[in-house]
């Protein structure tokens, strides 16, 4: 049997228990050839309005809106206060406003978005803990929470994953409070939405099925359409009757462990700053004129798609390095603030891989990579995205990436945040201290040396700038001192690569005359076919 027939079983025991005459009559109008599609459609269009009960006028609501970056959740805020209260950058944080919209005093919450293909265990913690915090900003809690979906993109099994694992972050008791609120109606033209839930497929269907099939769509180019607001509010307050006339509310054991932990790391935040600061005060305290450097070596370091080619070309200030992966090690060379740089690309490691999974030739790459600014570098950058999160995976993965360089190379590291414009409003220090304890090793393991990089925004020289100096606070740290490898380790490896390169060379010899022979022996076959047929 096809899997819509299946379906619209299932829906006619349900509709025709609850209103048999009026389910009888569907069917008998229901052209037997429309598409299942089309079906489906009508009978979740019809079964939505028969489960709506009497919904009671409410003088007061309130409102969270949650879904992915850019699914427009600021631009539908901004359409239900029928005024631009909402700011359409984002925010690492809750954003609250209030208006009057139809005879009713609303509020509304924004929570940051999170990235639309990344997975809850991908977030960075202070999103999952501003998602919590959300629901306790309009107190006692909300009426509903709309889940903001852009209906002009796809939604697959991977974005469904991504949605449910954020928003169970509150308890499955939320899905009987949510509304489904589609953005960018206009892109849907002549097709309704139903249809449109129909075809995308059965994750869409889950989650519409999820939230009890409560959904409404937004057009927010056309604020002037003040119907769409108003049947929004009617659909909330429908939302309120079938919980009973409750709002929901998050459990109290869990929101005040939250606000525990935010409040302690807001204050260890606040201590790695001021010690950050300490020490740099320190050190150029005891830092002459003559330690001004005109001349600074640089490698890049880092897992792959962390962001080193971006950072070379920021540093140096022009497209130097290609964005395209490279097996080998990069060497460019640019004149930056005075001063002459020479900065090393190291090819990166899977981000999840630890160092036994490498490939031998990325590691070579890895140790070779000190040796090519010579008599060493610096100081080694090593690349971090600030967007996503640093578990203990991560941890090991560059422990063990950069112990191939020996246990000395840590005092000459400093940690480099990329995707900087991330963080907007959360200092760096927040999101170490609550990203927790392997990323806080990391900082400890360096010395708490540590920037912060907005590659998209190279017309801030005074970012480059802070680096170089800190660069040189590094070298000060040292005595004065570069990085130089274990000669002996650096000897080795030089060796072992030439012995590869000229077995490499052998080996494409053999193959070509291997080939070489069997072509030579297949023409001289043709030729005696050809002469048999003669």
């Amino acid at each position: 049997m096809p899997m819509f027939v299946t379906v619209l079983k299932r829906q006619e025991v349900v509709l025709n228990e609850r209103h048999p005459k009026h389910f009888e009559s569907t069917l008998q109008n229901l052209d037997v050839k429309t598409d299942g599609e089309i079906i489906f459609s009508k009978l979740r269009l019809r079964k939505g309005k028969m489960d709506i009960g009497d919904a009671q006028y409410l003088s007061e609501l309130r409102i969270v809106l949650m879904g992915h970056k850019l699914a427009g959740k600021s631009s539908t805020g901004n359409s239900i206060l029928g005024r631009e209260e909402f700011d359409l950058k984002r925010s690492a944080h809750c954003v609250r406003r209030h208006g009057e919209v139809a005879d009713r005093h609303v509020t509304v919450i924004e929570a940051p978005g999170w990235w639309m293909n990344e997975p809850v265990e991908e977030s960075p913690e202070l999103l999952k803990q501003e998602i919590l915090l959300s629901v306790s900003l309009c107190p006692p809690g909300p009426h509903t929470l709309l889940l903001i979906i852009r209906v002009d993109i796809g939604f697959k099994e991977n974005e469904r994953k991504v949605l449910q694992g954020h928003l169970d972050l509150l308890g499955e008791r939320v899905w009987s409070h949510t509304i489904v609120l589609f953005t960018h109606g206009d892109s849907l033209l002549d097709t309704s939405i139903e249809q449109h839930i129909e075809s995308e497929g059965e994750d869409l269907q889950w989650l519409l099925d999820k939230c009890g099939n409560r959904y409404l769509v937004l057009n927010n180019q056309n604020r002037s359409d003040d119907t769409q607001i108003k049947e929004l509010l009617e659909k909330i307050e429908e939302t309120v009757a079938q919980n009973n006339g409750f709002h929901f509310e998050i459990n109290r054991k869990i929101l005040q462990e939250i606000e525990e932990r935010r409040r302690a790391e807001e204050k260890r935040a606040e201590e790695r700053t001021n010690r950050m600061k300490k020490q740099r005060n320190n050190i150029r305290s005891q830092m002459s004129e003559a330690q001004h450097l005109s001349e600074l070596r640089i490698v890049l370091m880092g897992y792959r798609s962390a962001g080193k080619s971006s950072t070379g070309n920021s540093i140096l200030g022009r497209e130097e390095f290609d964005s395209k992966r490279s097996a080998q090690c990069v060497r460019r060379h640019g004149e930056v603030e005075d001063r002459h740089i020479t900065i090393i690309e190291a090819p990166g490691w899977w981000r999840n891989y630890s160092v036994e999974e490498s490939s031998e030739l990325l590691k070579q790459e890895i140790v070779l990579s000190v040796s090519l600014c010579p008599p060493g570098p610096h100081a080694v950058l090593l690349i971090i995205r600030v967007d996503t999160r640093f578990k203990e995976i991560n941890r090991k993965s560059v422990q063990g990436h950069l112990d191939l360089l020996g246990e000395r190379v840590w005092s000459h590291t400093v940690v480099l945040f990329t995707c900087g414009d991330s963080l907007l409003d959360t200092s760096i220090e927040q999101h170490i201290e609550s990203e927790g304890e392997d990323l806080q090793w990391l900082l400890d393991k360096c010395g708490n040396r540590y920037h912060v990089l907005n590659n998209k925004n190279r017309s801030d020289e005074t970012q480059i700038k802070e680096l170089l100096e800190k660069i040189e606070e590094t070298v000060a740290q040292n005595n004065g001192c570069h990085f130089e490898i274990n000669r002996k380790l650096l000897q080795e490896i030089k060796e072992r690569r030439r012995a590869e390169e000229e077995r490499a060379e052998e080996r494409m010899k053999r193959m070509k005359k291997q080939r070489e022979n069997i072509r030579s022996q297949m023409r001289e076959a043709q030729c005696l076919s050809e002469l048999r047929i003669v």
